[in-house]
């Protein structure tokens, strides 16, 4: 990915306080598919050194920017979480949250600050894939790699390492070696008899990867197979007619 001409869907998350997205191989889902995303449990937040009342107007405005979030007007929930943060400096919830609002708005640096903070804070590897993600587009390679090396070692759920290794292929292809992320796609473990969506978002970015290197037979029936199991995957249906 070369500077800020696209911003790649988000990677999937399934926990608070957010969204649904991964590399742009992999389309983001339509609105009537997506699961609605819940807000995140303010209750659960812990504000350092803030007075009783201060502490109830943080809680009230980080609802307000998970809800802003999620209706995707990024700005505002940036806003809102800064002055939050000004008053409860380094807040994980809150770094968390606007780092993923700053990489919605394709300022990848600023996600990176806030995410790396959060990821330091906590010692989670949940947003590691969003991070290897803003390291594509600054064409940083070799934190590209780390980051998935890492969330390789760590395995937290099947889903999360699957967001990884696609922004991972996503990024070898980005610098011409498609066949290497072919490799890396493959590698992955068999899906089930039953797909889930991670698996779709895999072959997706897998069947891009074949029409690249000109395999249009793979290409076409990987395409067929996402599109059969979910037809408003994208444009998984229409690429498979035009690969005929």
């Amino acid at each position: 990915m070369a500077g800020k001409k696209r911003v790649p869907p988000p990677p999937v998350r399934h926990d608070k306080p957010v969204v649904v997205r991964v590399d742009d191989e992999a389309p983001r889902q339509s609105k009537k598919s997506r699961k609605s995303v819940e807000a995140i449990d303010v209750a659960d937040v812990q504000f350092e050194g803030v007075a009783p009342e201060t502490d109830t107007k943080l809680r009230r405005r980080l609802a307000e920017a998970a809800v802003a979030f999620e209706r995707e007007r990024f700005g505002e929930a940036q806003k809102l979480l800064a002055s939050i943060d000004r008053l409860a400096p380094g807040t994980p919830e809150v770094l968390e949250l606007r780092g993923l609002s700053a990489y919605r708005l394709g300022k990848w640096k600023l996600a990176l600050k806030d995410l790396e903070a959060f990821a330091n804070a906590t010692g989670s590897v949940e947003q590691h894939p969003v991070m290897a993600d803003c390291y594509r587009a600054l064409r940083q390679w070799h934190r590209v790699e780390e980051l998935w090396k890492e969330l390789g070692e760590t395995s937290p759920s099947p889903e999360l390492v699957e967001e990884g290794r696609i922004v991972y292929a996503g990024a070898l292809a980005d610098q011409g070696r498609p066949t290497d992320g072919i490799r890396a796609l493959e590698k992955a473990p068999r899906a089930p008899k039953k797909p889930k969506m991670h698996h779709l978002r895999r072959w997706y970015a897998l069947a891009d990867l074949y029409e690249r290197v000109g395999d249009m037979a793979r290409a076409r029936r990987l395409f067929g197979e996402v599109s059969q199991l979910d037809p408003t995957f994208g444009d998984a249906g229409q690429r498979a007619r035009n690969l005929r």
